[in-house]
């Protein structure tokens, strides 16, 4: 199974200049979570986004999609051009995690069995946004509000004979 997480904006802003907007520790320990164990996709600049001590995330398969030949990352992690075939590569695990950013999003979500999303409560001034999540096509499983935030997770609709 595909998933994509991440921490969206009421305006769908994800975040600025290469960085988060907001502190959820919540929102750290469910991304540590639902991630442990598993393997994360990310952007290069979702890497290099990441404390240079967290980087490659711990007790996770590091992958990260790069159109820089001359990108090196530690031993261990995986890199690709294109997230089909990051995605092909790891198609017999139980649940692989997209994590960001905006543009891997943006391709994964045709591709994604389920959405762990944090909404923030917040409307900040960003420059990366999250792809609207359609009703038509995804569905509320599971909700947890909290001052400031809600964990949701959404699946995708079977698709019906007429559509």
């Amino acid at each position: 199974m595909i998933a994509i997480i991440c921490a969206v904006a009421d305006n769908l802003c994800i975040g600025k200049n290469n960085a988060l907007l907001w502190n959820i520790p919540e929102d750290m320990k469910r991304f540590r979570d639902l991630t442990t164990g598993k393997t994360v996709i990310m952007g290069r600049n979702t890497w290099f986004s990441l404390p240079e001590k967290f980087r490659p995330l711990p007790n996770r398969k590091n992958v990260v999609l790069t159109f820089e030949p001359d990108d090196v990352f530690p031993d261990g992690v995986e890199s690709y051009s294109k997230l089909e075939d990051a995605v092909a590569a790891h198609a017999n695990e139980p649940e692989v995690m997209i994590m960001g950013g905006a543009m891997i999003y943006a391709a994964a979500m045709p591709l994604a069995e389920r959405l762990y999303i944090t909404h923030v409560h917040q409307s900040p001034d960003g420059d990366v946004f999250f792809p609207v999540i359609d009703p038509a096509v995804w569905q509320e499983t599971a909700r947890e509000d909290h001052e400031g935030f809600s964990f949701v997770t959404y699946d995708r609709k079977q698709k019906t004979v007429d559509g």
